[in-house]
């Protein structure tokens, strides 16, 4: 538990860093143990001891280690001296702590560390948020790109029925135009032609007139009267 709490404290924050950056990006890791191995006399391996069991059985290991302890101080290879005393009240110390104070330390630490994890799951799952959030938003203006071009393609065909409207309109005013001068020159032909039959009709008259003599004048008009005489009288 001790280690565990430690290691996780000292990897805090650059863990956080990591994780704030890439943790959506990068693939879960496998979760390490929270235990470790185990061991008997609170730091010895389990696997020393089953190392003797197939040679030595149960007991093994523990009379090595006493045959082994007593080999070393018999010979005076490890001497017996003040420090050992000493070491020997430390290591009683430390024992006496662990089973005190122990339990209650790994429950704090413990906690801690849960704290922490649930700091980083948190954070994980608001980046998680965020880049899908940031992802929707982009989905969204990718859509409203779409729609900018089609609002562009529909402008595009405005501003060509605009031009075309405006093509027929000037084509229209142009064709009022050149027939306003056709007609103008079409009535300048038939009035000359009126004002020319006009004078050619007086002048025949007049030459006609001046053409008739008094004694002619005369001779007509008993004539006429003449014929208007016949005419009463047939029509009584």
């Amino acid at each position: 538990m001790l280690s565990r709490a430690v290691l996780l404290s000292a990897a805090k924050k650059p863990a956080a860093l990591v994780l704030a950056r890439g943790a959506a990006s990068q693939p879960e890791r496998p979760k390490r143990p929270e235990h470790g191995g185990k061991v008997r006399l609170g730091f010895l391996p389990e696997e020393w001891f089953t190392f003797f069991y197939n040679k030595t059985g149960v007991t093994g290991p523990y009379v090595f280690g006493a045959g082994l302890m007593t080999y070393l101080c018999s010979k005076e290879i490890y001497i017996m001296e003040h420090e050992y005393y000493n070491g020997l009240s430390l290591a009683i110390m430390v024992v006496y702590a662990v089973k005190k104070f122990g339990p209650s330390l790994a429950g704090y630490l413990d906690k801690e560390v849960d704290k922490i994890e649930d700091e980083w799951k948190e954070s994980r799952e608001n980046n998680i948020q965020q880049l899908t959030q940031a992802i929707e938003d982009e989905k969204k203006e990718q859509w409203r790109a779409e729609g900018q071009t089609m609002l562009m393609q529909a402008k595009k065909e405005n501003v060509a029925l605009q031009l075309e409207a405006a093509y027929r309109e000037r084509a229209m005013n142009a064709y009022q135009e050149v027939k306003k001068r056709l007609d103008y020159q079409v009535e300048r032909q038939n009035v000359d032609r009126r004002i020319s039959q006009k004078h050619m009709v007086d002048w025949i008259v007049n030459s006609v007139v001046k053409s008739i003599t008094p004694d002619q004048e005369k001779e007509n008009l008993n004539k006429c009267i003449a014929d208007l005489g016949a005419l009463a009288a047939r029509s009584k």
